[in-house]
């Protein structure tokens, strides 16, 4: 990601002025605007069997900003990475594993925005070659990690179950210790193949998939406590949360299954403690009563999520005191951006200040980031941080590489279902064999509900788009949200209406969901079909549509917090109708709504005047931070977001009309 800032200019004044200026030009060197990107990747790579490993040179890259904090030199999947500070000569000797496959060396530069492309060797080497080099000094931990795969788990744009199972399967191959480990958000928002039979199908996945652990995420709690509890039951792996505290762990158990702190792998020689941690947002984000519980008491009590990272510390400490020689934190939040030289997120604020771990994983935002962050001391290697969209379209494969009981060097890969020119941390490979086990998982599912959701609601006049970096319905206004709202708005006649972009998940139709019937129109630039497993997949969570009313004081409020939190990636980003808002989202939070006013232009004032209001039940009741906004006490609420949605398409269908994807008007304006 690049990012221009705009150079100063020198304004003047009469001719007196601009001639002055003129003369401080000649003397006085011109302000340049600064320019922050990604390295170039490094070139005239060349590499060769030493005494000692496979000895690489390259040509260093041009520099950058934010500067280059040295280079990853790594051959792949299996292969032992080293790390090379930026002040260090341009060649090194990588070490070679006892039983590394073959490959070829690759160098890529990294500053905090990020990994360059690779700079890949001209030559390759056989496994054969390295065995003559190969040291049991050196190991190779291999980490396969994915996050926020919200049930996709059908092959289609996603990896989908049976193309994952494969591809963990032959990547293991590569490693004797391979690991395999979520961030979180494996349930909810899903599509039907997972709603309709309570996630368990994605659980039944994960095992599947011999997945070693995964942290909670916001969504693992879209359904009460004894849900969660028959979660944790049905998996074959450990959970850890260490910001919960104690007494929240102790609920979250199913017979002898239970969530932890952290937990202890074993694998291919190594003692791994994997930590996890959750987004406090979670609080704000899911329905009331879905974080309580009864304690050994009776007393009815809820999980409170510490934002912070002492939960986390301590973890590690634990783990560490317990016999892990290497530490990998999951934690459920995410990386937003790279601006002015800084790689941003709660994400990157929190791996800032962990201490002791190797690898940090995140999750949450639905974004591709990967960098390393220097160590404590001058003789460690650097911490790795990496992070994956949604929805199963890809995953990270991770070499840790050890020698002589020392973290000398760790690389990161994103494997990806379909390649995307934005994604360039190096050399990838997929399998493309579905799984006979996963491919009959889905089919045992899927069968069911064929008859049911693959019946034809409606037509599209082309897809509804959803996603992006930032994803549309997080950031400004989006097609989606403008018909949904319109919708409610006419429906139930008031005069406004707001509902949350992070509802929206999925294109429409939806990328997600994929009909048995062959015969639906799906592609094209003609009129698309879309059915009820769409719309289901589009907006799963079955909420309830409400009417209240709002002071123009609190209208205020509540764009004020649509725009605020961890923008642009929270759900929270109103979509609205009735009205039309500018905001800045450099000002501090609390003052980034610039006016609102109606459709008709006229000033909506932060004043005691009551408007009606159509919306969710989730918003009116605090869901995604509209907390003290809305008036629940003069709530009304009606059936199904989901049953407005369909009644709507149907109705057009029925009249022979075809669904117009609205046009961007203008509503929701961002200033700076």
């Amino acid at each position: 990601m690049k990012q221009t800032l705009s150079s100063r200019k020198i304004t003047s004044f009469g001719a007196f002025a601009t001639a002055i200026a003129l003369l401080v030009s000649l003397v006085v060197p011109t302000a340049q605007a600064a320019i922050y990107s990604l390295p170039g990747a490094p070139t005239n790579v060349t590499s060769y069997i030493g005494a000692r490993g496979v000895v690489v040179k390259w040509t260093p890259t041009s520099e950058v900003t934010p500067e280059i904090t040295g280079y990853v030199v790594s051959a792949g999947a299996g292969s032992c990475p080293i790390f090379v500070p930026a002040t260090y000569r341009s060649v090194v000797t990588m070490p070679v594993a006892v039983g590394q496959p073959a490959g070829t060396p690759f160098v890529q530069a990294v500053n905090a925005y990020g990994f360059s492309k690779p700079g890949v060797s001209k030559q390759s080497f056989t496994a054969d070659q390295l065995t003559k080099v190969a040291s049991s000094n050196n190991r190779v931990l291999q980490l396969l990690q994915y996050s926020d795969l919200h049930g996709a788990i059908e092959t289609g744009s996603s990896f989908g179950t049976p193309l994952l199972v494969s591809n963990f399967a032959a990547d293991r191959k590569s490693a004797a210790a391979t690991i395999t480990l979520s961030s979180g958000d494996n349930i909810g928002a899903a599509p039907p193949i997972s709603t309709e039979f309570e996630e368990l199908p994605t659980i039944e996945s994960m095992n599947l998939m011999k997945v070693d652990a995964s942290t909670f995420g916001n969504h693992e709690h879209d359904r009460n406590l004894s849900h969660l509890q028959k979660v944790i039951g049905a998996s074959d792996f450990q959970w850890v949360v260490s910001n919960y505290g104690d007494e929240s762990l102790a609920a979250l158990k199913s017979g002898e299954k239970a969530a932890k702190s952290y937990t202890i792998i074993d694998r291919g020689g190594f003692k791994v403690g994997i930590v996890g941690a959750n987004t406090p947002e979670t609080i704000e984000q899911v329905f009331p009563g879905n974080l309580d519980y009864k304690d050994a008491s009776g007393a009815k009590k809820t999980i409170e999520i510490d934002p912070g990272v002492i939960g986390v510390n301590k973890a590690i400490v634990a783990a560490k005191e317990a016999g892990a020689e290497i530490v990998v934190v999951l934690i459920h939040q995410g990386w937003t951006e790279n601006s002015e030289g800084a790689a941003k997120g709660l994400y990157n604020n929190l791996a800032a200040n962990i201490k002791g771990a190797n690898v940090i994983y995140g999750g949450h935002s639905h974004q591709t980031f990967s960098t390393l962050i220097p160590a404590a001391g001058r003789a460690q290697a650097p911490i790795l941080l990496g992070e994956v969209r949604n929805a199963g379209v890809e995953y990270t494969r991770s070499q840790i590489c050890v020698r002589n009981g020392k973290v000398v060097g760790t690389s990161l890969q994103h494997v990806l279902k379909a390649a995307a020119p934005t994604i360039n941390t190096g050399v990838v490979s997929t399998v493309t064999t579905a799984d006979v086990a996963g491919a009959a998982l889905i089919k045992k599912y899927k069968d069911q509900l064929t008859s049911k959701l693959d019946v034809k609601i409606g037509s599209v006049s082309g897809t509804f788009p959803r996603g992006g970096s930032p994803a549309v319905e997080r950031s400004g206004e989006n097609p989606m949200g403008i018909y949904i709202a319109d919708l409610l708005r006419a429906k139930f006649k008031t005069n406004f209406a707001i509902t949350n972009g992070g509802g929206i998940r999925d294109t429409f139709p939806a990328k997600t969901y994929i009909p048995a019937n062959t015969a639906l129109v799906r592609t094209g630039t003609g009129a698309l079909d879309v059915t009820l497993g769409d719309a289901l997949t589009v907006y799963p969570f079955g909420n309830q549509v409400a009417t209240t009313v709002v002071t123009g004081a609190n209208l205020w409020k509540a764009l004020e917090n649509g725009v605020g939190g961890n923008y642009p990636a929270d759900g929270r980003f109103p979509q609205v109708s009735g009205l039309k808002f500018t905001f800045d989202s450099s000002k501090p939070l609390g003052q980034r709504i610039i006016t609102v006013t109606d459709n008709a232009g006229k000033a909506i004032e932060k004043d005691s005047t009551e408007y009606t209001l159509a919306t969710l039940d989730y918003i009116i009741y605090g869901g995604d931070g509209y907390v003290d906004v809305f008036s629940p006490a003069k709530a009304k609420v009606y059936g199904a977001l989901l049953d407005v949605f369909v009644d709507a398409l149907k109705a057009d269908m029925a009249a022979g009309k075809v669904t117009q994807v609205p046009a961007l008007d203008g509503r929701v304006k961002k200033v700076n």
